[in-house]
């Protein structure tokens, strides 16, 4: 087993050194932080170190919060000695619920938080899973909350995670809680899948779309029309021409005409990148037909569903807006409820600047109303949710019937327009043969 020499400083802010055999530095770094001692140097193998400085006057020993925020400055730590997160393997979101599922399980089971995270990682299996629960028992048996040690992991944890995870904590019902966060969990893994299955057939359709129109006119109509541009006498219709044209282009210019597009690509890139016209571009999807609706009811169903839950776990109202409003996914929607919650912050109602926004529906604005005035906000979210994840279902089948008739009506076009273009000069010539 390797050695490292090391400096180090205790709770208690004395300097010490010395030589420590660990497995490798991540070890070396717990077996430090589980003696009470946070290392400033540490140095694999024989390399001397100089003696730490006779200590001076021992201060008082740090405990509770303090001992806690010593703890938690070990994630700084580990990024500076080369253990950053960045590296860490992560988990999909479906495994984090599942994750947190059987952790709340063994906890309504009866069994202590400690107990609770060996017996999940007695089951574990896959390469990132263990070690994420290695990580959160060695944290936790360290004196670490548990999502003091969560938020030094990172990825998977979000801030709507690391949220619910401290209102488990301070709630004293932590399986109740961690239950309510597996479901908030497992309807977003639904609700994106079920998106992606309404999307998935149109983006096929789409794509044989574009496919067919660069078949049609870069390869078919000119070796079918272009020995009849010679003929003497044949005037070649408008829509034979157009399409001539842009095959003769085509042909003669297609490496500039890929890096034109690659630039406008990365031109639209970079201004959509930018957080105004990010907004702009959000705000226009949810003016536009079929799509915006679609997103609208994704968007909202999730608002309300996190914040209801957030709510229930015993979440300050404001920070369970700032945490909802990240898991939005539209920058149009996220700007509206960042202006929602200056206003609650200067002490209005929630209701009302929902309202002014324009961009949520008088459902959900009368559902927060109510809720405020009866004192259970959180009980008419959950519900107002299930209404809204019924209106998602609905948009989606709007969208999945609607969209695939009309792609077929665009290529339609596309091929009568290209068809036209082959049979007219065909006509035309054989009214030069009679």
């Amino acid at each position: 087993m390797p050695t490292y020499q090391y400096q180090s400083l205790t709770t208690g802010g004395e300097t010490r050194n010395g030589v420590l055999a660990a497995a490798d530095r991540a070890d070396a770094v717990r077996r430090l932080a589980q003696r009470g001692e946070t290392p400033t140097t540490l140095i694999q193998g024989d390399a001397s170190i100089a003696p730490a400085p006779q200590a001076k006057k021992k201060t008082p020993a740090r405990t509770g919060a303090a001992a806690k925020s010593s703890t938690s400055g070990l994630a700084a730590m580990e990024r500076r000695l080369g253990l950053g997160g960045s590296d860490r393997p992560s988990i999909s979101r479906s495994e984090l619920a599942n994750l947190i599922r059987e952790l709340a399980t063994a906890l309504e089971a009866g069994l202590p938080l400690m107990q609770s995270l060996k017996t999940v990682r007695r089951q574990a299996h896959g390469r990132a899973l263990p070690v994420i629960l290695d990580h959160l028992i060695d944290r936790v048996e360290a004196g670490d909350p548990l999502y003091m040690a969560a938020e030094a992991y990172g990825r998977p944890f979000d801030d709507m995670v690391l949220g619910m995870l401290r209102a488990a904590d301070a709630s004293g019902d932590m399986s109740e809680v961690l239950h309510q966060l597996a479901d908030l969990l497992e309807r977003s893994v639904e609700l994106r899948r079920e998106v992606m299955g309404a999307t998935f057939y149109p983006a096929i359709v789409a794509a044989l779309v574009v496919v067919s129109t660069v078949v049609l006119v870069t390869i078919l109509v000119p070796r079918l029309i272009g020995p009849m541009a010679g003929e003497a006498g044949l005037r070649l219709p408008w829509p034979t021409q157009t399409v001539l044209g842009i095959a003769n282009f085509l042909q003669a210019y297609w490496a500039p005409t890929l890096l034109g597009i690659v630039g406008i690509a990365f031109a639209w890139f970079m201004w959509s990148s930018v957080p105004a016209n990010r907004v702009r571009i959000d705000r226009f999807k949810l003016r536009a037909p079929l799509l915006g609706r679609l997103l609208r009811d994704v968007s909202v169903a999730r608002f309300t569903r996190t914040l209801g839950t957030l709510s229930a776990a015993g979440l300050p109202i404001l920070d369970a807006l700032r945490i909802t409003r990240r898991t939005l996914g539209n920058a149009a929607l996220m700007e509206a409820i960042e202006a929602v919650e200056d206003q609650v912050t200067a002490g209005k109602a929630l209701a009302d600047p929902l309202e002014r926004s324009g961009l949520f529906p008088p459902l959900l604005v009368q559902v927060v109303s109510l809720g405020e005035r009866s004192g259970r906000l959180d009980k008419m979210l959950m519900h107002a949710a299930t209404a809204f994840d019924r209106q998602v279902n609905t948009s989606i089948n709007l969208f999945t019937k609607a969209l695939p008739p009309l792609l077929l009506i665009v290529m339609a076009g596309i091929g009568g327009f290209v068809l036209a273009a082959i049979l007219l000069p065909l006509l035309e010539l054989q009214n030069l043969v009679r």
